[in-house]
């Protein structure tokens, strides 16, 4: 499993800003920042080669000249040296901007396996995957601190306004950008009981990992608090499209492996968290439900008005708001949370997975649903939508502001402040009054390190070990370019729980160089080897 997210991005000194340049400063001063302290270690170039974003999984691929221009992300952004020049960097350009071919880095891969890119106007860190949901809080938060490394270096960066990220998904001026999650599955399982078996449980997902959002419609115009930022802009049930149209299950089929053995089921429902736990229960729930499902053990419920249950829900942070079924009955989004609890308690019982992660998020999921039913302000230290809320309700009592004031949506937005100065959310952490699951220690140790027990171990360690001979990455392949060869080798990735440290480790630690590493890997040739 693994995350994607897009950062929020404002200058407050450019306030007429190319949004998609200040996210490259991002980039690059990331860049910037690994240079000067890890000598040559500035990141990886992404490799395109096998990126197929029109394929659906239900079968057919969508022409290009069908698609949206925000789903052809097999194309890499660019930038000209005019909107370089406007950008705010002037005179002071090279700072940054020094990639020899094109002179602006929009893409990276991290020697933590992970990806650093523009993305739609927005900087975005896809995290690397890993097999639990404590490594995906881990690796999750590691990118909230790769992105504030930049920002403390185009801050001091003489020339360049200030940038500012926040952790969120929308501006509240109807635009919203998203929090995805990935989980790899197996091919043979149909489409249509994941869509059966994951509608319901991400429609009332958000009761334990919404976010919360001052405003109420696309455009938030509507005075009112709502449990979840993206539930106002999904519009479909089931689809393709990810920035328009949006729908709760996303049938994006582009598996990033062996394609007749996995699928990569793109979700791209959820809330960018801050919260420790809200990211726990997010990835771990979900990924026991998905457990479910392969084994045709998810709950038999189906919703009559999925859309309208999704907003609805989000609509009523009281949590007393309730929705049709098919069948006629009505239930809250508690209700169905507990329906899907109750059917994972069962299902890891009767396969003995009920230990270790497991069982830890099916006592927190237990434990934060009792305590929602019972007062959801009681969970204000565990889930991001209740702590916000909490703060929010303080401000409305003591100065009496309705909720259409513009000075709660100001707190909204500063709760998602990523600087640890600045952020509602970081000062209730650093006074105790979020819980955590991870220290701070651990976290920076991610940042640049990748987890030991999948592909992104072998991906980051290239980097970290050979930073001048891997000219390229992609979550299923690093091309290496060594002086001795005459073609570029690809050395393939494609089942994402090997290259671990398990099975490489000692290769990086025996190798003196890359030529000798390669020869270890795939063994001596007399013949230059050809990229595959």
């Amino acid at each position: 499993m693994g995350s994607e997210t897009e950062y929020g991005i404002h200058a407050p000194g450019e306030p007429l800003a190319n949004s998609t340049v200040l996210s490259s400063q991002v980039i690059n001063a990331y860049a910037a920042t690994m240079r000067k302290g890890l000598g040559n270690l500035a990141g990886t170039r992404w490799d395109y080669t096998d990126e197929e974003p029109l394929h659906d999984a239900r079968g057919f691929d969508l022409s290009r000249e069908a698609a949206d221009p925000s789903q052809l992300t097999d194309v890499p952004p660019v930038l000209d040296a005019e909107q370089i020049a406007l950008a705010g960097g002037r005179a002071a350009a090279n700072e940054f901007y020094t990639d020899e071919a094109s002179g602006v880095l929009m893409n990276m891969v991290l020697s933590n396996g992970a990806r650093l890119y523009v993305d739609h106007a927005h900087p975005e860190y896809s995290s690397p995957e890993v097999t639990n949901p404590l490594d995906a809080v881990r690796w999750d938060k590691a990118g909230d601190a790769v992105v504030l490394s930049a920002l403390r270096r185009i801050a001091a960066t003489p020339g360049f306004s200030p940038v500012n990220l926040y952790k969120n998904n929308t501006d509240n001026k109807s635009v919203s950008y998203g929090a995805h999650e990935n989980y790899l599955m197996p091919r043979s399982l149909p489409f249509n009981q994941i869509v059966t078996g994951l509608v319901p449980f991400f429609v009332s997902r958000q009761v334990v990992c919404g976010a919360g959002r001052v405003g109420l419609g696309t455009n938030g115009r509507t005075p009112g608090y709502q449990i979840s930022q993206r539930a106002d802009f999904f519009e479909a049930e089931v689809g393709l499209e990810t920035t328009i149209r949006r729908p709760i299950i996303n049938t994006r089929d582009e598996p990033h492996s062996v394609a007749d053995k996995y699928r990569r089921l793109h979700v791209i429902i959820g809330d960018a968290n801050l919260s420790e736990v809200s990211i726990f229960l997010k990835m771990g729930t979900t990924s026991v439900v998905l457990s479910m499902i392969e084994h045709g053990e998810a709950p038999d419920v189906q919703l009559a008005d999925p859309v309208q249950a999704l907003q609805a829900v989000s609509h009523d942070p009281s949590l007393q708001q309730k929705v049709a079924l098919s069948d006629g009955s009505m239930v809250t989004g508690l209700d169905l949370q507990d329906i899907y609890l109750q059917a994972a308690v069962e299902h890891c019982r009767r396969h003995g997975t009920n230990s270790g992660q497991t069982a830890e998020v099916l006592e927190r999921w237990a434990s934060v649903l009792e305590t929602l039913r019972r007062d959801p302000m009681e969970a204000a230290d565990q889930v991001d939508w209740v702590a916000k809320l909490k703060l929010l309700q303080a401000y409305r009592d003591r100065d009496g502001l309705e909720w259409g004031d513009p000075r709660l949506g100001l707190i909204d937005l500063q709760y998602a402040d990523v600087r640890p100065e600045k952020g509602l959310y970081h000062r209730l952490a650093a006074r105790g009054r979020m819980q955590r699951l991870l220290s701070d220690e651990e976290i920076n140790t991610a940042v640049s390190q990748p987890p030991d027990d999948t592909r992104a171990y072998f991906r980051g360690k290239c980097i970290q070990h050979f930073p001048q001979e891997v000219v390229g990455a992609s979550w299923d392949s690093v091309i290496f370019d060594l002086p001795d060869r005459r073609r570029l080798q690809r050395i393939p990735t494609r089942e994402p729980l090997r290259g671990n440290r398990e099975l490489t480790g000692k290769l990086f630690e025996q190798a003196e160089s890359a030529e000798d590493f390669i020869t270890a890997l795939l063994g001596p040739s007399s013949e230059p080897h050809v990229a595959t």
